[in-house]
C-alpha cells in the first residue's frame, strides 16, 4: 500500500514502529469503544458546524489518523477526507481499509508541525490524541488554524494534566508527576522500557489543561469550548441536563469537573 501514501516533510522523523504498537492499534481501532468514541467526535463536530455547511460535502483533515478509522467514517458519509500520520505502518493499514471499501481517501506520511495542505483549505480539522506526543505542539496549533477556513472547526483530544487518571503511561497518577520525573520516564519509554508507554515511538511529552489551550487558541483567533460546553444534552434525563447546566454556570464546578474527568476534548471555531 506504500504507493497510495504521499510523503510529506518526512526527513526528520522516524516513521518506523514497534510491532506490538501496530498490532494493538490495528485491533483497538475496530473495537466498539473506539467506533463509538469516533462517532461521538463526528456528531460533536456536526452539531457545532455552521448551518450553511451542514448539507455540503466537507473537506476534512484527519491528523494523526493512525489506521484510518475516523477517515473511513467521514468518507462513508460522502465527505472529502485527507489523513496524515507519522507512522508508516499504521498508514498502510489505513490505505488498505479505504481501498477495501472503495473510498478515495488521500493519506500522507508526515508531521503535524508541517501540514501538506493549503491555507484555508479545510472545513474541519481533527487531531485526536496527538498534541501530547509532539514536542513542538505550538507549531501544530498554528498549522491547524492555518489550514482551516473561516468558521472552520477544530476538534482535538489530548492528555489532561488536571486529572490523575490517564492512559499514556502505565504508571499510577502519572499526570501529577513533577516534570523532571516525567522526563525520566519519557526517556525510559523511548529507550529501554518501551512498554511504559504502550510501545509508542513518540510517547506523550506534553500535558495540558483546558484553560491553557483556551488561552493559546485565543491568541490564534479561535474560540475554544470544553467538554461541558460541547456535550449533547438533548437526549439526557432532566436531572443530567440540570446538572450540566449548573456546571456550565459555575467556574469552580467546571474546574472540579476537569479534575475528575480523564482526557481533554476541546472544540475550537476559527473566527471569520
Amino acid at each position: 500500500m506504500k504507493e497510495n501514501i504521499k510523503a510529506s516533510n518526512t526527513d526528520s522523523f522516524d516513521h518506523s514502529t514497534h510491532q506490538e504498537f501496530v498490532e494493538y492499534y490495528a485491533n483497538e481501532s475496530l473495537s466498539d469503544s473506539t467506533i463509538n468514541r469516533m462517532q461521538g467526535i463526528i456528531n460533536c463536530v456536526l452539531r457545532n458546524i455552521e448551518s450553511s455547511r451542514l448539507n455540503q460535502k466537507l473537506d476534512i483533515a484527519d491528523i494523526g489518523c493512525g489506521t484510518g478509522i475516523m477517515s473511513v467514517m467521514w468518507a462513508r458519509q460522502g465527505h472529502t477526507v485527507y489523513g496524515l500520520d507519522v507512522n508508516e505502518a499504521l498508514l498502510e493499514i489505513a490505505g488498505q481499509r479505504a481501498m477495501e471499501e472503495g473510498l478515495a481517501i488521500e493519506f500522507s506520511l508526515g508531521s503535524a508541525t508541517q501540514l501538506p495542505w493549503a491555507d484555508q483549505s479545510m472545513d474541519v480539522c481533527i487531531a485526536p490524541e496527538l498534541l501530547e506526543h509532539v514536542v513542538e505542539w505550538e507549531a501544530c496549533l498554528k498549522e491547524f488554524v492555518r489550514i482551516l477556513k473561516p468558521n472552520g472547526i477544530l476538534f482535538i483530544s489530548t492528555a489532561n494534566k488536571l486529572c490523575p487518571i490517564q492512559q499514556e503511561f502505565n504508571l499510577p497518577f502519572y499526570s501529577w508527576y513533577p516534570s523532571y520525573i516525567k522526563h525520566y520516564c519519557e526517556e525510559l519509554a523511548r529507550t529501554t522500557h518501551p512498554q511504559l508507554a504502550g510501545y509508542a515511538k513518540y510517547p506523550a511529552v506534553n500535558w495540558f489543561s483546558f484553560y491553557q489551550l483556551r488561552k493559546e487558541f485565543s491568541k490564534l483567533g479561535m474560540k475554544a469550548f470544553d467538554r461541558f460546553d460541547i456535550m449533547d444534552i438533548d437526549n439526557k434525563s432532566d436531572f443530567k441536563k440540570a446538572a450540566i447546566k449548573i456546571v456550565r454556570n459555575s467556574s469552580l464546578l467546571r474546574l472540579f469537573g476537569h479534575i475528575c474527568t480523564s482526557g481533554l476534548p476541546v472544540l475550537a471555531i476559527k473566527n471569520k
